[in-house]
């Protein structure tokens, strides 16, 4: 099959990208630099620098993983515009390609899987939270949410969606742990705040194969969540992590210290939720790495 990617060339991207050249499908990917991304991507990766690019090669599969990372900067105003717009307008070539597909008669792709995150549900304290669970109106959900219903206007052309709400993704080579490890490893790491909030998990390589997983089964639509089954809070993070790397964790950071350096945006590090994926586990994915314990000892061996 044909597989389209936006953020290809990404932390998650570049490993899907693999696994599906692998497998012996054709990848496309678009990339508002192409060269810098034919150093990151196997060979034979088709890479264009907008979705639209690609009606002379419809795909059959849309992957959308694009958008400026979320806790890259300050969330100043322009910052917000640049996070909002980064999903919008990517997710909306998807759907503008698949409109024009539809238009000249060639057949749509019969799938799109959408990137959005555990930010959707916004700050749940403590409860269990599921796909089901009502979200909590702040800047996240309300990012998340507009992410969402853009992708969602791609079933107007026959697509099946499905949302894919990710937790902190992790393996080596960068995504949460690219920034964690370098203090842990001088055992100077320690908890945010009061250390209960929630830190919902994936290992990478789960979060890829739950990509093929909502791909291949042609009933699954509707928003799911990407996390492992065993969320764990930032207390329980820092000393699992700290425990693997044989270090101390006795550092921790105090909660306005957080909100001085990053003002709105520390909601990520103090807030989260309880995060369950009860719907990929109902349609029967089985996760290589169920336990927070399982992926570190994998990732840092």
């Amino acid at each position: 099959m044909r597989v389209l990617i936006t953020g290809g060339s990404g932390f998650v991207g570049q490993r899907l990208c693999q696994r599906l050249t692998e497998a012996g499908h054709r990848v496309q990917v678009v990339s508002r630099d192409p060269e810098s991304a034919r150093g990151r991507l196997p060979d034979t990766v088709d890479i264009r620098r907008s979705a639209l690019d690609f009606v002379d090669a419809p795909p059959d599969v849309l992957v959308n993983l694009a958008g400026e990372p979320i806790a890259a900067k300050r969330w100043s105003h322009d910052q917000k515009e640049k996070l909002i717009d980064s999903r919008l307008n990517a997710t909306r070539e998807l759907v503008g390609l698949c409109e024009q597909l539809q238009q000249t008669d060639t057949r749509v792709p019969r799938v799109m899987v959408s990137g959005s995150a555990m930010g959707y549900y916004g700050d749940q304290g403590d409860r269990e939270v599921t796909e089901k669970t009502p979200p909590h109106d702040e800047f996240a959900h309300r990012l998340c949410r507009r992410w969402e219903e853009a992708a969602l206007e791609a079933e107007a052309f026959g697509v099946r969606v499905a949302l894919l709400r990710t937790g902190l993704v992790l393996d080596q080579g960068g995504g949460s742990l690219a920034k964690m490890l370098p203090p842990f490893r001088l055992g100077l790491g320690g908890r945010f705040g009061s250390g209960r909030q929630y830190m919902p998990w994936i290992h990478r390589e789960d979060l890829v194969r739950a990509i093929l997983f909502l791909i291949e089964r042609d009933e699954l639509e509707g928003a799911f969540n990407g996390s492992a089954p065993h969320p764990v809070t930032n207390a329980e993070f820092t000393r699992a992590l700290a425990g693997q790397l044989k270090r101390p964790a006795i550092f921790p950071v105090p909660a306005i210290v957080l909100q001085t350096a990053f003002g709105e945006m520390a909601r990520l590090l103090l807030t989260g939720a309880d995060m369950r994926p009860a719907r990929l586990l109902e349609a029967g994915f089985e996760f290589r790495f169920e336990t927070l314990e399982e992926a570190l000892a994998d990732i840092l061996a």
